[in-house]
C-alpha cells in the first residue's frame, strides 16, 4: 500500500513536471514566434527605408542634373523667347501651392495648432522679405549666366555656394568649421578651376571673367539666403516648416511680380503672360519647384550623404547628356575637375558629421 501510494505520488509529480515542461515549451515557442515576427517587422521597415532613400536619391539626382539642361534647352536661337521673370513668378507660385497642399494634409490628420496655423504676427513675418529678395536676384542670375557658361560648367561652378555658405555660417551663426571642411573648400576651388581649363583656345579657362563673377555673386546670394533662412527657422523650431515656406514663397511671388512690372511689363502687356512658353519651359518650371521639395524630403527621409552623392552624380550626368544635346566636349580636365569637386563635397559633409 505504501509503495503504491509513493508510486502514485511520484506519478502525480511526474505529470505535474510534464505539464510544466509542456508549458515551458509552449512559452518558448510563442517567444520564438514573437522574436521572429519582430525580426521580420524590423527587416520590412529597413527595406521600406532603403526603398524610400533610393526613390528620394534618384529624384534629387534627376532634378539637379536636369535643371541646367532645361534652362539651356528652353532657349531658341540662343535667346529666351519667354519672360524669365514670369517663369520665376510661376515657380514661386507652384512652391507656395505645394506648401499649402502639405499644410492641408497636416490639418486634416492632426488638426490646426498654434505651430501649423497660417495666421502669424508682424514680428514673425517681417524677416521673410530679406531671403525672398536674395533668392529673387539669385534665381534671375541663373538664367543670364548661361550666356557665359555651358550646362556642365554651371553644375561645377554652382558648388561654390558651399564655400560661401560655410564662411557665412562661421561669421553669422558663429559655427566652427573643421580642418577637413577647410581642406574641402581648397579642393573645391581647385576642382572648379581644373574643370574649366581650356586647351583648345587662347583662353586658359572656358568660362570668361563675367561668368565667374556671376557665379561668385550667385554663390554669395544663395549662401546668405540659406544661412539667413536657417536662422529664421531655428528661431522658432516648433513652427511647422510648411508655414515658414509658405510665407517665404508669398514674398517671393510679390517680389517677382514687381520684377515683372519693372523688367518685362511692356512685353507681358503686349504679347501676353505666357508668350514664348514651350513644353520645355513648363518642364523647367516644374523642375525648379520640385527641386526644393526634393531637398526637404532628403533632409526628412534620408541624410546629407544622399545629397552629396546626388550632387556628384548630377555633375557627371549633366556632362554626359550635354554631349548628345549640345555637342559638349567631355575633356580630361573636366572629368578630373568634377572628380576633385565630388571629393571636396564629400569631405565637407564628412567634416560636418565628425
Amino acid at each position: 500500500m505504501e509503495y503504491r501510494k509513493i508510486k502514485d505520488e511520484f506519478q502525480d509529480d511526474h505529470d505535474v513536471a510534464s505539464d510544466v515542461e509542456s508549458l515551458k515549451g509552449k512559452s518558448h515557442t510563442v517567444a520564438s514566434s514573437n522574436i521572429a515576427l519582430a525580426t521580420l517587422g524590423v527587416g520590412s521597415s529597413e527595406r521600406t527605408n532603403w526603398k524610400r532613400k533610393g526613390v528620394v536619391t534618384c529624384a534629387l539626382t534627376i532634378l539637379t542634373s536636369s535643371q541646367a539642361i532645361l534652362i539651356v534647352w528652353s532657349k531658341r536661337a540662343g535667346k529666351y523667347e519667354y519672360s524669365v521673370t514670369t517663369a520665376n513668378f510661376l515657380v514661386e507660385t507652384l512652391k507656395c501651392a505645394l506648401s499649402l497642399l502639405a499644410l492641408t494634409r497636416i490639418w486634416k490628420n492632426e488638426g490646426v495648432t498654434d505651430d501649423n496655423r497660417l495666421s502669424t504676427t508682424y514680428d514673425e513675418v517681417k524677416v521673410f522679405p530679406i531671403p525672398a529678395a536674395l533668392y529673387l536676384f539669385k534665381n534671375l542670375l541663373q538664367y543670364y549666366i548661361f550666356a557665359y557658361v555651358d550646362a556642365p560648367g554651371y553644375q561645377i561652378l554652382k558648388n561654390l555656394n558651399i564655400i560661401s555658405t560655410g564662411v557665412l555660417y562661421r561669421i553669422i551663426l558663429k559655427k566652427k568649421l573643421s580642418e577637413i571642411q577647410w581642406a574641402g573648400f581648397i579642393l573645391l576651388c581647385c576642382g572648379c578651376t581644373t574643370a574649366q581649363l581650356n586647351s583648345n583656345s587662347d583662353r586658359v579657362l572656358q568660362t570668361s571673367l563675367p561668368g565667374w563673377i556671376m557665379a561668385i555673386v550667385m554663390a554669395l546670394l544663395s549662401g546668405f539666403a540659406g544661412v539667413y533662412t536657417e536662422a529664421i527657422i531655428k528661431k522658432r523650431p516648433s513652427r511647422n516648416i510648411n508655414v515658414q515656406n509658405f510665407w517665404l514663397y508669398v514674398f517671393g511671388m510679390a517680389f517677382n511680380a514687381i520684377a515683372i512690372v519693372i523688367q518685362d511689363f511692356d512685353a507681358v502687356a503686349n504679347k501676353g503672360f505666357f508668350h514664348g512658353y514651350s513644353f520645355i519651359t513648363v518642364l523647367m518650371i516644374l523642375n525648379h519647384a520640385l527641386s526644393g521639395i526634393a531637398v526637404s524630403m532628403v533632409m526628412k527621409y534620408a541624410d546629407n550623404i544622399v545629397k552629396v552623392y546626388s550632387t556628384s552624380v548630377a555633375m557627371l550626368l549633366t556632362a554626359v547628356v550635354s554631349v548628345f544635346l549640345f555637342n559638349f566636349h567631355l575633356s580630361l580636365a573636366f572629368f578630373l575637375g568634377s572628380t576633385v569637386v565630388s571629393v571636396s563635397v564629400y569631405l565637407h559633409s564628412a567634416g560636418k558629421l565628425r
